[in-house]
């Protein structure tokens, strides 16, 4: 379920072999994607300016003229959050690694096994969608910024210091808060500000990995250490070697796993899957979570020991209702990039608007509010975004309580106050579940209540009908 359905990613494929070029655009475009194809790195430069934005580049490393590494280190430079997976022939997994430290985002053997590439693929599309609907992804240009970041408030002021401050130390930091506050693009902010912002840096996203397969995406796996395991694989940690390692997500561990990763943690080391061989590694490892890790050690689902290793330097990001201040030039900054994106520079937005969007709670925060001046920039019929272009829930709060009173001559108080408060559940359910994409489990975590009773609240408003779980 989802009236605001996100757009299908968008790939571009780089290869100089007709027939790859065609299977890789084939199972791609099976499994929803827009896909774009070159032969070569000069070709993929070129479509990029031209197709707008892209979720994810795949390329072959060897490749006449422009090779895969020279092709990396441009769009490194064009757009370094913008994830590049490597294809790479059996025995060259040498090189693959060398751009993963290079900021390659990971690597695909050829001939590559259809579920891994999907899996990869879809990795490295969560990973850029979330970054470029955080709290605070807006155009380096834009006023009242720092570190990519945009804000006057007090609170986001304070926010940058301590990030300045914490960058130039080693020690662990635990970013938390709600969704949509900017917690990727605080780690970001870290890594540019240390010494290691030329070192790999190295993102996880501890939801997105199956249990089964977590430890070998950790730390990798040698050859034979399991079905399917036909080369060794270096993990996260190996290729975030002397630079950092994100683990985003991380109250998404399960138990079993948290032990190997206070092990790493605390000395520094692990083994392989299939090996017995001690590896030394050198990385700084921030995580980040929408979880309370606190509540999580009471009920015996996160490890206390962890928890202390991990929160070192707690970083609390405020929710952009506690920023209220922000919000004006938050809507405006996202609004001039909306119009510059969709062509509408002679579009203009009524102070009425940007007075009831800073009323508002935004249980989103800024995730939502980007979403919403995208849909206003690409929605609104006339030349200027008045109240009447805003989405129902966006209505002024006492509307429903007026349209009551005109029932009082029909309905007593109790049913008057079940009635608004069907309305409201409803209204922060729907809500819920469109910033989420119509995912159950994060619109459950997002209004603080049990999967179980989500679904409850959800068929007794008569929700479950239109919901398309993913």
């Amino acid at each position: 379920m989802s009236t605001n359905a996100s757009p299908p990613p968008v790939a571009l494929i780089v290869d100089d072999e007709a027939n790859l070029r065609m299977v890789l655009r084939t199972q791609l475009q099976f499994a929803g994607y827009v896909c774009h194809v070159c032969a070569g790195g000069e070709d993929a430069l070129a479509t990029l300016g031209r197709v707008g934005p892209v979720d994810v580049i795949l390329t072959d490393l060897r490749m006449p003229g422009m090779d895969g590494f020279t092709l990396l280190k441009r769009i490194r430079q064009l757009d370094p959050a913008l994830p590049v997976i490597i294809l790479t022939a059996f025995g060259s997994v040498g090189n693959a690694v060398e751009a993963v430290k290079a900021g390659a985002f990971d690597y695909i053997e050829k001939p590559f096994d259809r579920d891994r590439l999907l899996q990869t693929l879809g990795k490295a599309v969560l990973t850029i969608r979330k970054l470029r609907a955080s709290a605070s992804w807006v155009d380096s240009q834009e006023p009242a910024g720092r570190h990519g970041m945009l804000g006057r408030s007090p609170q986001i002021q304070l926010l940058f210091r301590v990030l300045e401050r914490v960058a130039q130390g080693a020690s662990t930091v635990l970013l938390q808060g709600e969704s949509g506050t900017g917690k990727e693009l605080a780690a970001q902010a870290i890594v540019q500000l240390s010494d290691r912002r030329d070192m790999p840096f190295v993102r996880v996203n501890c939801a997105a990995i199956p249990e089964s397969l977590m430890e070998s995406e950790f730390f990798g796996h040698e050859k034979g250490a399991f079905t399917g395991a036909v080369s060794e694989r270096p993990g996260r940690f190996e290729l975030a070697h002397q630079g950092t390692l994100l683990l985003d997500e991380v109250g998404e561990i399960p138990l079993p796993m948290q032990a190997k990763l206070l092990r790493v943690l605390q000395e520094g080391e692990f083994e392989r899957v299939g090996s017995s061989r001690m590896r030394k590694v050198d990385v700084r490892v921030p995580a980040s979570t929408n979880r309370s890790l606190t509540e999580m050690v009471a009920q015996g689902r996160f490890r206390e020991d962890l928890f202390y290793r991990l929160n070192v330097v707690p970083i609390q990001l405020p929710p952009l209702r506690e920023r209220k201040g922000d919000i004006p030039l938050l809507v405006q900054a996202f609004f001039d990039k909306q119009k510059r994106r969709l062509n509408r520079p002679g579009l203009t937005l009524d102070e009425s608007v940007v007075e009831r969007l800073t009323s508002h709670s935004w249980p989103g925060n800024i995730r939502e509010l980007e979403n919403l001046m995208e849909r206003l920039a690409l929605m609104a019929e006339g030349p200027e975004v008045s109240l009447a272009d805003l989405p129902s829930e966006f209505a002024v709060p006492t509307a429903g309580v007026v349209q009551s009173q005109m029932e009082w001559s029909e309905s007593g108080l109790k049913d008057l106050v079940r009635r608004e408060t069907s309305r409201i559940e409803r209204d922060l359910i729907v809500k819920a579940l469109q910033n989420t994409d119509g995912n159950v489990t994060r619109a459950a975590q997002l209004l603080r209540i049990s999967r179980k009773g989500l679904q409850l609240k959800m068929k007794e408003l008569g929700l479950r009908d239109d919901l398309e779980e993913t």
